[in-house]
């Protein structure tokens, strides 16, 4: 009995011997270790609403017509009559060149008319002479026959000298450089003094006018887009058009198409579009760079989400939509047009769904998470969504 009792001792005061196999220590260490609270993210609920699908292009201004005004005779500048940058009006006078010249040769042109029409009149009364005297035989036929050529010599030369005097008075005139259109003007590339017109070393053009009301937009348009908007009617291959300023803002005035080039350019596959906008008070100036949005259509019912709350993996795109038991599913979806911070998502998504907006990197399939709403609220916890609850 003692020694039963001495054994039964012994064994009570082994402790048992800790595992030597490293895969049991481990599953040991982790049935010990605390769980890990499920993970809290922010959600927001799938948006459904109608939207309207528009297509935007980025487009250059340039005015309805910009006239370069140049000099057409070459003479000296001595004044300059309009403000660079200011509207001028079309016949305003631009620029003045120094006229003695011109005029000089228009006062020698209009001398030698008075001298021309002074020859032809004496060889027209040579000829009337010859006429009463051919009858008595007093002169030949021959007499006759050279006063007739000198009186057409003499209006040729006539004619001559009145085409002679048009020139010097057009030349005269062209140093008065007028503006061939209303139209805002530029800046001058001429000083006064400087030798300006087709002889001069430089014959650029002295400044340019632009028609800026309306203005012209170009957009280059894919070959595609443009097949699409030509086999529809007039009315829907002309869609209103907006206009998006470099500061966001929207243009107050809405355009329309004007017209298609003749050709696609066979570098890019485009085709430039040129549109028209009305642009009282000559805001809009060429050289501008806007964005020109076109509304093609409405999307009914289309569902929303916030763009955050899509991720891009190896070229397609997935949300994580939070279950009505508060796990994670991964899903694929097809996104589309993107409307401000939201995007369309075409596919993948049911009216009622929650998807994750913050925390999205450290949610996993199946996961469990606490869901906070986003925005204010997001420190609060929320219930997810029952089966059959839309939003």
């Amino acid at each position: 009995m003692v020694a039963c009792l001495v054994v039964i001792l012994s064994g009570c005061d082994q402790t048992p011997s800790p595992p030597t196999d490293p895969q049991a220590r481990q599953a040991t260490a982790s049935a010990q270790a605390p769980v890990p609270p499920p993970p809290q993210v922010e959600v927001q609920g799938v948006i459904q609403r109608d939207v309207p699908v528009f297509q935007e292009w980025v487009g250059s201004l340039d005015g309805m017509v910009n006239a370069q005004i140049r000099a057409q005779v070459t003479g000296y500048l001595i004044r300059r009559n309009y403000e660079e940058g200011q509207v001028v009006k079309k016949d305003q006078l631009l620029y003045e060149i120094d006229p003695r010249t011109f005029r000089t040769v228009l006062d020698s042109a209009l001398s030698t008319l008075a001298r021309e029409e002074a020859l032809l009149k004496t060889a027209r009364l040579d000829l009337d002479r010859i006429q009463r005297l051919l009858p008595e035989r007093a002169v030949s036929v021959r007499d006759r026959d050279n006063a007739l050529g000198r009186v057409a010599a003499g209006e040729a030369q006539i004619l001559t000298a009145k085409a002679a005097i048009e020139s010097a008075r057009l030349n005269l005139n062209f140093t008065q450089i007028r503006s061939p259109i209303t139209g805002i003007a530029g800046l001058s590339t001429a000083q006064l003094g400087d030798l300006v017109g087709p002889g001069s070393a430089n014959n650029s053009a002295l400044t340019l006018v632009s028609q800026v009301d309306p203005i012209r937009a170009y957009i280059p348009i894919s070959e595609q887009d443009y097949m699409r908007f030509a086999r529809k009617g007039p009315e829907q291959a002309s869609p209103t058009l907006e206009l998006i300023l470099a500061d966001g803002s929207h243009f107050a005035r809405r355009g329309k198409f004007y017209f298609a080039d003749r050709q696609v350019d066979a570098t890019t596959g485009t085709i430039k579009v040129a549109a028209l906008f009305p642009n009282p008070g000559n805001i809009l100036r060429p050289g501008q760079f806007a964005r020109v949005r076109a509304l093609l259509r409405h999307k009914r019912a289309a569902l929303l989400v916030p763009q955050r709350a899509v991720s891009e993996l190896q070229g397609g795109y997935q949300v994580a939509v939070v279950n009505t038991d508060a796990t994670i599913d991964i899903r694929k979806v097809r996104p589309a047009e993107r409307v401000d911070s939201l995007w369309v998502i075409d596919e993948g998504l049911k009216p009622g769904d929650t998807v994750v907006t913050e925390g999205v990197q450290k949610v996993r399939q199946g996961q469990k998470v606490l869901p906070s709403p986003t925005g204010a609220d997001s420190g609060k916890p929320v219930q997810p969504p029952t089966p059959g609850n839309s939003r």
